[in-house]
C-alpha cells in the first residue's frame, strides 16, 4: 500500500459518528467565541476549495480500493473482515487516513459526518457540487451529517436552499442549540437568539433533513439553571427536533468561561444540581416526538434516553431512581461512571466492582480530604 496518501481530518465529531468517514470541508469554527469552548481558538477559519475537497475524495477512494486489494490478497475475497481490521490496526506504519477509512468501510462505507465547525457557510453550488462527487464515488452512501450554526441558516439560507442540499445528498445536521435563554446565550456569546433557534430548526425540517439539537446541561450554572431548563424545553416545544442530544457542560483552562469562574462572574452546579435540571427539563417537554439522546460520557446517566412523549416518565424515573439511593451508592456510581466502568445503575449489583471502587474511595479520602471529588474532575477533563 502507498503509506503516503493522506487526506485532512478535523479535530472533532459527534459520538453518533464514530464509524462514519470524517471529510474536512472548512477549518476550524467561523464564530469562534463561545464562552464555554476552547477547541478552535487563535486558530483561522478557513473554507477549503472544491478542488481541494474532491483531492480529498479523491484520496478516500484510493485508499479503500487499496484495502479491498488488501483483503483479496489476505484471502478475504473483498470483504472487510475482524481479522484484516485487526492488520490494519497493528500496522503502525499505516497512517489515521487508512485507519479511518478501514473502519468505515468495516461498517459499510455508509456514513460520512462533514468537518469543521459549520459546513454550511459555504457557497450552496459548491457544498451541493462535492457532495454529489462524494456520493458518485461512493454510492454505498446512505447517510451524509454535519455541524451548523442556527445563526447561518436562519439569516443566510433559505429552505430551498437547504432542500437542494438534500437532494445533493445532506441528510442530517447537528445544531448547538445550548440553551433557550437569552441571557445565557448572551452571557456565553452564542451569537444566536432563540427566536433564530427556532427560525432555524423549522427550515431545516421543512427542507426534509434531519435535525439533532445539542442542549448543555448545567449552561445555567447556579443562578439561571431554572431558566435554563424552562427555557430551553420551550424552544424546543416549538422545534420538535428529531434528536435531543444532552451534554453536560465542563470547564476546563482555556475556555474563556473558565476565567469567569476564577473571577466569580459563574457559579457551577455539582453533577447532582445538572440532574436536578435535567429533570426539569424533562418535565417541560410537552407534545413534540423527539428522541432525546445521552450519548456522551459527560453525561452522568447514559440511561436517561427515549422518544418523546412515551418514555418522559421512563427518563424521569432513571433520575428519580439515581436519587433514591444512598449518599455512599451515589458516589460509587459516580466514580465508576467517570472511570469508565458503568454505564447503567444496575451495574451497581455487581459486588465485586462495588466493593473495589469503594475501597479506591476510602483511599482517596485517606490520602486527601475531599479529593474523591477533585479525581472525579480530573477524569472529566480526560473527555474533553
Amino acid at each position: 500500500m502507498n503509506r503516503d496518501i493522506r487526506y485532512e481530518i478535523g479535530p472533532i465529531r459527534p459520538p453518533s459518528e464514530a464509524t462514519s468517514l470524517l471529510l474536512r470541508f472548512t477549518r476550524n469554527c467561523p464564530w469562534n467565541r463561545c464562552e464555554f469552548c476552547h477547541l478552535y481558538k487563535k486558530a483561522k477559519f478557513q473554507i477549503r476549495s472544491v478542488s481541494e475537497i474532491k483531492n480529498d475524495i479523491d484520496a478516500v477512494k484510493t485508499i479503500y480500493d487499496e484495502i479491498i486489494s488488501e483483503s483479496w490478497r489476505h484471502g478475504f475475497a473483498g470483504k472487510i473482515t475482524d481479522e484484516l481490521l485487526e492488520i490494519i490496526y497493528a500496522d503502525y506504519t499505516l497512517n489515521e487516513c487508512y485507519k479511518n477509512v478501514a473502519l468505515w468501510a468495516y461498517f459499510g462505507a455508509q456514513n460520512v459526518f462533514i468537518q469543521d465547525a459549520n459546513s454550511l457557510v459555504m457557497r450552496v453550488d459548491d457544498l451541493c457540487s462535492v457532495l454529489v462527487y462524494l456520493k458518485e464515488r461512493f454510492p454505498s452512501i446512505s447517510r451524509i451529517t454535519s455541524y451548523a450554526r442556527s445563526q447561518t441558516v436562519a439569516n443566510r439560507l433559505k429552505v430551498e436552499d437547504l432542500k437542494r442540499l438534500n437532494e445533493a445528498g445532506l441528510t442530517r445536521l447537528h445544531l448547538g442549540l445550548e440553551s433557550g435563554d437569552d441571557t445565557i446565550l448572551k452571557f456565553m456569546k452564542k451569537g444566536v437568539t432563540p427566536e433564530e433557534h427556532v427560525q432555524a430548526g423549522k427550515k431545516i425540517l421543512e427542507s426534509g433533513i434531519e435535525l439533532s439539537e445539542y442542549v448543555i446541561l448545567g449552561l445555567g450554572g447556579k443562578v439561571w439553571w431554572k431558566e435554563h431548563a424552562e427555557k430551553t424545553a420551550a424552544i424546543l416545544n416549538r422545534i420538535n427536533p428529531h434528536f435531543i442530544r444532552f451534554r453536560t457542560l465542563k470547564v476546563v483552562e482555556g475556555m474563556p468561561l473558565y476565567e469567569k469562574i476564577r473571577n466569580g462572574e459563574f457559579t457551577l452546579q455539582d453533577e447532582e444540581d445538572i440532574l436536578r435540571e435535567e429533570r426539569l427539563l424533562l418535565e417541560k417537554l410537552e407534545d413534540i416526538e423527539s428522541y432525546v439522546k445521552s450519548d456522551h460520557i459527560l453525561n452522568l446517566l447514559e440511561e436517561v434516553e427515549g422518544k418523546l412523549p412515551d418514555d418522559r416518565e421512563k427518563m424521569i424515573s432513571v433520575i428519580d431512581r439515581y436519587f433514591s439511593m444512598t449518599k455512599e451508592e451515589r458516589l460509587v456510581f459516580r466514580l465508576g461512571r467517570r472511570m469508565g466502568i458503568y454505564r447503567k445503575l444496575e451495574d451497581l449489583q455487581d459486588e465485586l466492582t462495588y466493593y473495589r471502587l469503594k475501597k479506591t474511595i476510602r483511599e482517596i479520602e485517606e490520602r486527601e480530604p475531599g479529593g474523591v471529588e477533585k479525581t472525579l474532575s480530573l477524569l472529566l477533563e480526560r473527555y474533553i
